[in-house]
């Protein structure tokens, strides 16, 4: 019989890492307190081609499945402490670890415990005491879903869109590529993947809501635009995924380079020359308060010093002299 495999392997570690490289590696963690059921396991996995973990407490399981975000996770429904049932209602609750199949392995057969794993988050079980063949072919039913979902995942981090997996019922983020974390941090203020919250913010969620419903109905979803300074956040609704989570896109639009020339052609200060950029788009005084977070008062001010500087006395003639002024600095 082959060793356990407790820890990830050296030569799987990615450098600066701790878990395996989900590129290539089929993994499936098998989480069970009894050593005899995970030498039968290991064995059959191994040989059958898989990357094996293993865990022999919810606890331990939980960071192991953090670490090495495997594709598979194999279940024991009753150990002591967390049992499988909390852990895979805890699994599930993690944005970076609730879109892997959870497969329980029981020997409780009677209905309400079956109902129970599904409702905790499972996908499939099978029963004690174990069959090997059996597990490996419910493995293989899942896996093939499992990989494509790492390898849509993976290529979408290659390339680094922002693209997150929401699912409606639960409000809360199943996945999400590194940059839609940073963008999700700058415009919300939202919490890191792997905390205890994955909550979508609520603005988020009830656009989600609103735009699915006009999905349903054929109709064409609106984009949710927000705004920070000068910069846009985009957020496109796609089609559903096989696990029937609701697939986002986000695109920051940034005229930094707008504002920025606006400073340095009429000698204004950062916030003359974000509210100039905001007079151009059209927006009232409080509307620039509301984007900028400032008052209408405020905004009343910065115009007046706006107006001094570009020599003008209107609204409408200092934006005229702003679009002239970008258009020919965008001709150049």
């Amino acid at each position: 019989m082959r060793a356990l495999v407790h820890e990830v392997p050296t030569s799987l570690r990615l450098p600066g890492r701790d878990h395996i490289d989900r590129h290539t590696a089929d993994l499936v963690l098998i989480v069970d307190d009894v050593p005899d059921n995970l030498s039968v396991l290991h064995d059959a996995l191994d040989e059958a081609g898989y990357t094996v973990l293993i865990a022999t407490s919810g606890e331990a399981a939980l960071q192991r499945a953090a670490q090495a975000l495997p594709d598979i996770v194999l279940l024991d429904a009753m150990m002591p402490g967390m049992d499988g049932f909390e852990l895979a209602r805890q699994l599930k609750v993690r944005p970076d670890t609730a879109h892997i199949p959870i497969i329980f392995m029981t020997c409780l057969t009677e209905t309400e415990h079956v109902v129970a794993a599904f409702q905790a988050g499972g996908v499939d079980y099978v029963t004690k005491p174990i069959r090997p063949r059996e597990v490996l072919a419910r493995i293989a039913v899942h896996m093939q879903g499992a990989r494509q979902a790492r390898q849509a995942r993976n290529a979408l981090d290659a390339f680094g869109h922002a693209t997150m997996a929401i699912r409606i019922d639960t409000g809360r983020a199943v996945w999400q590529t590194p940059l839609a974390r940073k963008l999700l941090q700058s415009y919300f203020g939202a919490v890191e993947a792997g905390t205890a919250s994955a909550q979508v913010p609520e603005q988020l969620l009830d656009w989600l809501q609103a735009q699915s419903e006009l999905a349903a109905q054929g109709l064409a979803p609106k984009p949710l635009a927000l705004v920070n300074g000068a910069r846009q956040l985009v957020l496109n609704l796609q089609e559903r995924t096989a696990d029937e989570d609701w697939l986002i896109v986000m695109r920051e639009v940034s005229d930094t380079a707008v504002v920025e020339s606006m400073m340095e052609s009429f000698k204004l200060t950062l916030r003359e020359a974000e509210v100039l950029y905001w007079v151009v788009k059209g927006k009232t005084n409080r509307d620039i308060g509301d984007i900028l977070g400032s008052s209408p008062a405020t905004v009343k001010k910065h115009l007046e010093h706006i107006y001094e500087k570009l020599g003008v006395e209107t609204r409408t003639t200092a934006a005229s002299l702003a679009i002239s002024k970008v258009g020919e600095l965008a001709r150049r």
